[in-house]
């Protein structure tokens, strides 16, 4: 039995660990971003992020779903983007991402099956491993998809993680509500 979101169908299962979601942790270069880096002659970083993605983090806390990045590289793009967000947790330059989630998960007062995190690449399996929801990006590491709960039919960069918060807010019934719309 499968359920609908508006990118396709979703399996029982997923659509079940979606609805007891309460904090989405992120990756940032290949889900934020299509994991491209442009540099400039004077070293300045470049990195695009899609509106819809943004929209869809504000959705999120507007429904009370947490939000946190934690990612292996340190940028001040990515800060100034997740602040404008209103993301109150950034973790830059994390090689062990087990550490900044554990202190999420004991910060928020949260169990593993209560978090999603969505990555695109090795080095977020062992946080992916251990959520109630992990995904993965369409254009993300093979073996990453092949572990993931959810594989997103969207690339990282462009409308991965609007996807997958359309679908937390479809399956806990505030998709209406998050957005500000009332029917």
């Amino acid at each position: 039995m499968s359920r609908d979101s508006f990118y396709g169908p979703v399996s029982e299962t997923v659509w079940q660990a979606a609805r007891q979601i309460r904090l989405l942790i992120c990756d940032v270069d290949g889900v934020f971003s299509d994991g491209r880096i442009y540099l400039g002659n004077h070293g300045e970083e470049l990195k695009a992020f899609h509106t819809r993605d943004g929209y869809g983090v504000k959705a999120l806390l507007n429904a009370d779903i947490q939000v946190a990045v934690i990612t292996g590289r340190q940028s001040q793009i990515v800060e100034t983007r997740m602040m404008a967000l209103g993301i109150p947790h950034i973790f830059q330059g994390i090689d062990n991402k087990l550490a900044p989630f554990e202190w999420l998960l004991q910060h928020y007062q949260l169990q593993p099956q209560q978090v999603a995190y969505i990555g695109d690449d090795m080095v977020d399996l062992p946080v992916m491993q251990r959520v109630g929801l992990s995904v993965c990006v369409a254009d993300g590491h093979p073996r990453v998809r092949q572990l993931a709960h959810l594989v997103t039919s969207l690339n990282g960069g462009h409308g991965a993680l609007r996807e997958l918060a359309d679908l937390l807010l479809l399956s806990q019934d505030k998709i209406d509500s998050a957005h500000g719309m009332s029917i």
